[in-house]
Parts: structure tokens; sequence; C-alpha cells
């Protein structure tokens, strides 16, 4: 088995787990702004209230609940905002795991001596290779999409 094998078996591994923590804190993530949103909600729902029902309150005090409110709605938006860009991480994440997995396979057949190769490894060969260019042009969707989500915040 030569070295240069063994470092592209070393490195596709060492990919795969990076990539597999990136998924791990991005799951972590996701759930932590689920229960935010949860919160949120509560608070949000509890300033409501007050605001309905304290409508014979001084004006400072409503002023202030509904700019608490309007604090809350920015903060849900931010999070919103935040879970759409981990969602689309999300999604590069398996086109990334698609990639390595198909450059394995492509690699395996072009590193087959051409007087050994039979019709079906060439178009094996082809398939693997029109399906490599699919996932990366989707993962360049996904990179354009959240440089016009980017480019939209600003």
């Amino acid at each position: 088995y030569p070295t240069w094998k063994r470092t592209l078996a070393r490195r596709a591994r060492e990919s795969q787990m990076k990539r597999f923590c990136r998924a791990q804190a991005i799951q972590r993530r996701l759930e932590e702004i689920e229960v935010t949103f949860r919160e949120l909600e509560q608070q949000g729902i509890k300033l409501e209230k007050l605001l309905r029902d304290e409508s014979e309150s001084p004006a400072d005090q409503q002023t202030q609940w509904t700019n608490q409110l309007l604090y809350l709605v920015q903060k849900k938006n931010n999070l919103m905002t935040e879970e759409s860009d981990l969602m689309i991480a999300v999604q590069e994440l398996k086109l990334e795991e698609q990639q390595c997995q198909l450059d394995e396979k492509l690699r395996s057949y072009m590193n087959k001596e051409d007087t050994l190769k039979t019709a079906e490894d060439e178009r094996a060969e082809q398939e693997i290779l029109k399906q490599l260019v699919e996932v990366v042009n989707k993962r360049n969707v996904l990179i354009q999409l959240q440089e016009e989500q980017r480019l939209s915040e600003l």
C-alpha cells in the first residue's frame, strides 16, 4: 500500500471527522436556537398581555413594554437568520460529504490501468464524474445563496 494512498486515506478520515464535528456543533446550535425561540415567545406573550390588560398604565410604562416587545421581535428575527444560515451549512456539509465519496470512487476508477478498464468501468467513471459536477454546482448555488443573504442583510 503506497504511502500516498495511506496519506489520502488519512486525510479523508480527518476531513470526515471535521465535517462530523461541524455537524454536531450545528445541531447543538439549532437546538439552542429552538429553546431560545420558545423563551422569546413566552416573554412576548407576557408583554402582549401586559400591553392589552394594563391599558390604564402610565404612558412611560407602555412605551417601555412596547420597546421590549420590539427588542424581542428583533432578537427573534436575528435567530431566524442564524437558523437559516445553519440550515444552509447543513446542506453544504451533506454535499461536501457526497463530493468526498464521489472523489474516492472516481479516484479508484482513475487509478485503474486504461488497458484493464472495461466498458462498464468507463461508463461508471463518466457517471461518477457527472454526479461530481452536479454536486459541485449545487455547492456553488448554496454559496451564492449565502452571499445574496449576506448582501441583503447589509
